[in-house]
């Protein structure tokens, strides 16, 4: 074992503690995939993150991401914690104001703007209208009749999100859905709020199979929906996001289009500076 700087950071909220957490192993050359699954199973957080050498000569250092049961090429909040501790830690970006993640899903470009982080997100590998049968499957799964679906759609980029929307943020929130039922979906559902409220769309992620079965804010899930709900003239790129309000958390994403390109930001908060023994 070796003794590693350790970080935990809150992504997505104003407030510390209110987001979703993320922690991050630094100078993690050298453990192996095992050793790592390990650590993230036992931190029991949505993700972990492993800080290594970068491999592409274009990037400031590349990343590992592990889900309490599997490793991903990607992942959002996780893309947007682990730049904000590598910089708390003393990382200098190549480029004035961008920081290039290396990950499995590819070189992804972090912009870094006065109190809030944003990443480019990465094209969607799956992005097509859900099967009729399956729309139904998941009907039952959150506990709603079948015509209350106005849209479902495949949005992977890394996590195997469907996206589903409903007719209003109230529909979302009032949600109870069964896990049992979910077997190893990744559903995340989005609504509209009343034109007078802060934030434009209320979302919730719910992934079955994992023992983070609601995830408090998800940056991959808002970037696949943002393309999604942007393509389908449903909303209006900048917006903002709200998520984990039935958890307690005040989680904000802004969405944002530039060149064709979504960018998903948030503000991350530095909460937990130490060691750990990997």
């Amino acid at each position: 074992m070796k003794v590693r700087p350790y970080s935990e950071v809150d992504v997505f909220s104003s407030e510390p503690y209110r987001g979703n957490a993320l922690a991050v192993v630094h100078d993690a050359d050298g453990l192996s995939t095992e050793e790592m699954q390990r650590f993230a199973t036992w931190t029991n957080l949505s993700e972990t993150t492993f800080l290594l050498a970068p491999s592409s000569p274009e990037a400031d250092y590349r990343v590992r991401i592990f889900t309490a049961i599997e490793e991903l090429p990607f992942a959002g909040h996780p893309t947007l914690g682990t730049a904000k501790a590598w910089l708390d830690a003393g990382g200098s970006p190549r480029l004035d104001g961008t920081v290039i993640q290396e990950c499995a899903a590819g070189l992804i470009p972090i912009r870094v703007a006065e109190d809030q982080l944003a990443f480019e997100a990465p094209p969607l590998t799956r992005y097509e209208p859900v099967d009729e049968p399956l729309v139904q499957r998941i009907a039952e799964i959150l506990g709603i009749p079948r015509v209350n679906i106005l849209d479902a759609s495949w949005l992977v980029n890394g996590p195997r999100w469907i996206g589903v929307r409903l007719s209003s943020a109230q529909e979302v929130l009032s949600l109870q859905p069964d896990r049992a039922k979910a077997g190893d979906l990744e559903i995340g559902v989005v609504g509209p709020h009343e034109s007078t409220e802060e934030t434009q769309v209320e979302v919730r992620a719910f992934v079955g199979g994992d023992p983070v079965w609601e995830d408090p804010v998800t940056g991959s899930l808002n970037a696949g929906l943002a393309r999604w709900l942007t393509d389908t003239a449903v909303a209006t790129a900048p917006y903002a996001a709200s998520q984990g309000t039935v958890l307690g958390r005040q989680g904000r994403v802004h969405i944002s289009l530039s060149d064709g390109k979504i960018w998903v930001g948030g503000q991350v908060t530095g909460c937990v500076e130490g060691t750990v023994r990997l």
